[in-house]
């Protein structure tokens, strides 16, 4: 929670927000002309405007975590995991080498039977949306001259990147104007991507950036070893983690481009074109 400035002095009534999935801090004129939909009524705005089903969010989550949990095995994701020691109440030591988000055991029947608290007859669920959890990440970026002077060797090249502004009650859909307008600057078409990180906030919002953008929901190249849904939405962290996954997986798959994207609350989204080097 945050808690705003005093407006008077020894003002007694302070204001508190929440800083997870809500608004704060709003500008009356922003809430006149737009509303103050929460993260998960965007998702359900989404869902309702482009005709996304429960059902068809509720198998993007289930492959979400299919996904993860197959990358888990497969030790992919502890390539990119830096073990972490943690010392319990006893004084034993504990090496955390997993994300411990995901639940590889969910089933389609499981998610199909959560509840919907954010809108009576509604399609968003804890289950088909990103959970909000701890997360940290590092990444070095230099020019390539720099890099050849400090002896580094670089994974990727941003291309493009770009930011686009939508409607706030339909948040979700910013990443589909912004990869627009980054594969415009770079000169590419969606289809030259061998590779996409797209955020899955929501499993509603995820798909009707997909459908927009004309990919299919079960895309292949389209977050590969899983998303948000199952690793979550640690905030302010999560654009690092999509570009770590990227470079890393173009690696591996020897591919050319990636794109990573992702919304932004109140209406915004970012896209990044990367090659590999």
């Amino acid at each position: 929670f945050v808690m705003a400035k005093a407006s008077a002095p020894w003002q007694r009534q302070a204001e508190l927000f929440d800083t997870t999935i809500g608004w704060r801090f709003v500008n009356p004129l922003m809430q006149q002309r737009f509303g103050t939909d929460s993260m998960p009524e965007t998702a359900e705005n989404v869902a309702e405007l482009l005709s996304i089903s429960r059902a068809d969010q509720d198998a993007f989550a289930f492959r979400s975590q299919q996904r993860t949990a197959q990358a888990q095995r497969d030790g992919i994701l502890a390539q990119e995991i830096v073990p972490v020691n943690v010392v319990d109440r006893k004084g034993a030591v504990n090496v955390v080498r997993d994300d411990e988000h995901p639940r590889a055991d969910t089933t389609i029947e499981q998610l199909s039977r959560l509840k919907t608290p954010f809108r009576q007859g509604g399609v968003v669920t804890a289950g088909n949306a990103s959970g909000v959890n701890d997360g940290a990440a590092a990444l070095i970026i230099a020019s390539s001259q720099q890099a050849i002077v400090q002896g580094l060797t670089p994974r990727a090249r941003i291309v493009a990147m770009a930011t686009a502004g939508v409607e706030p009650k339909l948040m979700g859909l910013g990443p589909v104007p912004a990869v627009r307008k980054a594969l415009e600057r770079a000169g590419l078409s969606i289809n030259d991507m061998d590779l996409i990180e797209l955020n899955e906030a929501f499993a509603a919002q995820a798909l009707g950036v997909l459908r927009q953008l004309g990919l299919a929901d079960d895309a292949p190249h389209v977050n590969p070893n899983g998303g948000a849904i199952a690793l979550g939405h640690p905030l302010g962290m999560s654009g690092a983690r999509l570009a770590l996954s990227a470079s890393l997986e173009l690696q591996r798959r020897g591919g050319r481009y990636a794109l990573c994207t992702m919304c932004i609350g109140v209406g915004q989204g970012i896209a990044m074109i990367l090659e590999r080097v």
